[in-house]
């Protein structure tokens, strides 16, 4: 489901490759934050690019902060998912957060 929504983003974007999907719990994203962007601590989503041609890279999403998240803003965990999704995949694709991020989201979630 949501690997389709990543495949229009990549296509709208005009990119070619693959973004792959994976969902975590808690103790792997933190050990990948840690790891990678020196925050010991659990996030949401970490987006790795690639950009090989082939794949493009990878967007890790950690279930167990989705379900607090989507509690937390009032919203259901499937369209939590869909959001993190979106600014992933955003982020492999080379967006910084910023208007132009927040412009591309607010387009990509009607899809």
């Amino acid at each position: 489901m949501f690997e389709k929504l990543i495949k229009e983003i990549v296509k709208k974007e005009k990119k070619t490759g693959r973004i792959d999907l994976a969902f975590v719990r808690d103790k792997k994203i933190q050990e990948l934050n840690r790891r990678f962007r020196e925050q010991d601590k659990p996030t949401d989503v970490l987006s790795f690019n690639y950009d090989d041609g082939r794949i493009l890279g990878d967007v890790i999403i950690s279930s167990d902060t989705t379900a607090r998240n989507a509690k937390r803003y009032g919203v259901d965990y499937r369209s939590e998912v869909k959001r993190l999704v979106i600014h992933g995949t955003l982020h492999v694709l080379g967006y910084d957060h910023g208007r132009r991020m927040r412009h591309a989201e607010e387009i990509y979630s009607k899809f």
